[in-house]
């Protein structure tokens, strides 16, 4: 057995299961750069969708968006079951 190796797959290991277990942060990532490129989202929130783009962003508390239909949308952060971008 090669402990160096396992000791650096093990980590690699930790360091993925890391960011996956950070969702909140993807999704606020995600969010951040259709904010920044001005694109258009599809948010899923309890099994609905909500579309807009992303005007302001409270980190770790909520987004603000504008759409056609509502004009100001607020959504927690922690509601978010996905983010869909084209």
């Amino acid at each position: 057995m090669n402990l160096p190796a396992t000791l650096l797959s093990l980590s690699l290991l930790l360091a993925g299961a890391a960011q996956a277990a950070d969702p909140p942060k993807g999704i606020e990532q995600a969010l951040a750069s259709a904010q920044q490129e001005k694109k258009g989202v599809t948010l899923v929130v309890g099994g609905q969708t909500v579309a807009g783009g992303v005007t302001r962003i409270e980190p770790g508390q909520w987004v603000e968006m504008r759409s056609q239909q509502y004009g100001r949308i607020v959504v927690r952060l922690d509601r978010i079951d996905a983010v869909m971008m084209p």
